[in-house]
């Protein structure tokens, strides 16, 4: 029987690991969880999906307690910003489009929406709600969407039926620290320690990982949540690293930690602000906004890029450290090798432009818990589990160059080349398809990814690539019910605009 896990390394990876397997296994699984004080912390892993609500919610969290612990915040969605290129704005909110007589309303916005009113705004309640930064709450902490709210219990993403309207904002190194608490009360075991070496056995399995002041730390699993050294996964065991730089342009970001000027101005959402050599990320926290540049060297350096960051976000305050950070984008082949399990930034990484890292490892945390081994480390369950993970990575992948294939750009050498670039063959076939019709959930990436046909349709529309025409037979329909929806949706957002607090309003008394 399979009794020991060593984790190596701490950060978000590692503590979201450790806590989970505690949840799970409780003392059925011993569990070594070694860091350095010496790595430092990407960072850029601050914005969520709103399925890391069942995350928290397996552990048992609530997030009235741990929330403001960690600086959080809410986000409805993401807001794309200038990526025609004309300074305009679109929402991809946490919102699953309404239906009348079988067509979306997006369908039902082509043949016959308000052209002056924007299709996001007319299709989605969340936007109204972004645009007026209110709390998905109200200050008695009920939700705004009724039938949504309570705990979810101890459920997986597999279980995810009903779309939860919001996702959070939260400082990284924080929520490791809360974590790390939460996992040592329960047993694990803290190792503030170098790795020196990583010891094999004759099968080239990993046995144990030798530590400067703490001897050895043997187990049965290792999971490796080392970053971007891949320090078990890579440098140990070998493992083939397959790169993304032939579809997604992007290797390089510049981060800062920026005060808000205006406290009480607190966005529900993220930002995502095409810039001339990449996009830029705003994310608000309770007390401060993280913001950071993510670009190609191939058209700016990273020198030029903090001057681009600084001028857009914190003008005159040289004294604020920006942080560079080489990014590797692609996956490991396989993220589960022998007896290691890469977990995190060491098993796959694509730029957070959906703000995918934390989903990757909470998704990656389900499956291991799904395919976990006994003693005999069963092939097949391995190749599940790596299918699994590879699948979800390669449709984020897909989906992120969609938003440089669709965008209405090209003003820029950047934006130029994005156009050119190579991209996935599904995609391209994808594309083609959104030129005559919506996609539906038997048209787009065919494997769990994290996204929905909705999500692909906000993004297509929004970024400019629409169907040619209307679908046929919505000329013949009677669009009576589809007008009552549209409307309803708008005095839905009015009601609920005027009766929700600010973002920041709730979040001060729930801070209090």
């Amino acid at each position: 029987m399979l009794r020991s896990v060593v984790i190596v390394g701490g950060g978000t990876a590692g503590w979201m690991t450790a806590s989970y397997l505690k949840a799970a296994f409780a003392d059925r699984i011993d569990v070594t969880l070694v860091e350095s004080e010496a790595v430092s912390r990407i960072g850029v892993g601050e914005a969520t999906f709103s399925t890391v609500r069942h995350f928290f919610d397996y552990l048992g969290l609530d997030e009235a307690d741990w929330l403001p612990k960690c600086a959080g915040g809410y986000k409805l969605g993401i807001r794309f910003e200038n990526w025609h290129g004309d300074g305009g704005h679109f929402y991809h909110p946490f919102e699953r489009l309404r239906m009348v007589d079988g067509f979306s309303l997006a369908d039902w916005w082509l043949e016959l929406g308000d052209r002056s009113r924007p299709m996001d705004r007319s299709v989605f309640l969340t936007t109204a709600l972004s645009e007026a930064k209110r709390s998905p709450r109200m200050l008695d902490g009920s939700l705004f969407a009724s039938g949504l709210d309570g705990s979810l219990g101890r459920s997986t993403l597999d279980e995810q039926r009903a779309q939860f309207p919001y996702a959070y904002h939260f400082d990284a190194d924080r929520v490791a620290k809360y974590l790390a608490g939460y996992a040592t009360a329960r047993g694990v075991k803290h190792v503030i320690d170098n790795v020196q070496q990583v010891v094999q056995d004759e099968r080239g399995w990993i046995s144990q990982v030798q530590t400067a002041e703490h001897g050895a730390l043997s187990g049965d699993l290792f999971i490796d949540c080392t970053g971007f050294r891949a320090m078990l996964i890579s440098k140990t065991l070998g493992t083939a690293f397959q790169s993304f730089e032939d579809v997604l342009p992007n290797n390089r970001a510049v981060a800062l930690r920026v005060p808000r000027e205006t406290e009480t101005d607190m966005a529900p959402y993220t930002t995502a602000t095409a810039m001339k050599a990449g996009w830029m990320w705003t994310i608000p926290l309770f007390r401060r906004n993280g913001n950071g540049y993510v670009y190609s060297d191939q058209f700016i350096s990273p020198e030029e890029a903090e001057r681009e960051l600084r001028a857009a976000v914190a003008p005159g305050r040289d004294d604020l450290e920006a942080n560079h950070i080489r990014m590797r984008i692609g996956r490991h082949q396989d993220s589960w090798v022998k007896n290691c399990v890469a977990i995190g930034l060491s098993s796959a990484f694509v730029e957070p432009l959906e703000s995918t890292g934390i989903f990757f490892i909470q998704h990656a945390i389900e499956q291991l818990v799904k395919h976990f081994p006994d003693e005999h480390f069963d092939e097949g369950q391995i190749a599940a589990y790596n299918r699994r993970i590879g699948n979800a990575v390669d449709g984020v992948k897909e989906f992120l160059v969609l938003h440089y294939k669709a965008a209405r750009r090209d003003d820029t050498p950047y934006w130029k080349e994005a156009k050119v670039r190579d991209m996935p063959e599904g995609l391209r076939e994808r594309l083609a398809l959104a030129e005559s019709r919506l996609l539906d959930e038997e048209t787009i990436y065919p494997h769990y990814h994290g996204f929905e046909s909705y999500s692909w349709n906000a993004m297509t529309l929004g970024l400019g690539h629409r169907p040619r025409t209307p679908h046929p037979a919505l000329k013949h329909l009677d669009p009576a019910r589809a007008r009552a929806e549209f409307a309803r949706i708008e005095a839905q957002a009015a009601e609920m605009v005027a009766a929700l607090p600010s973002c920041h309003e709730y979040l001060a008394a729930l801070n209090d």
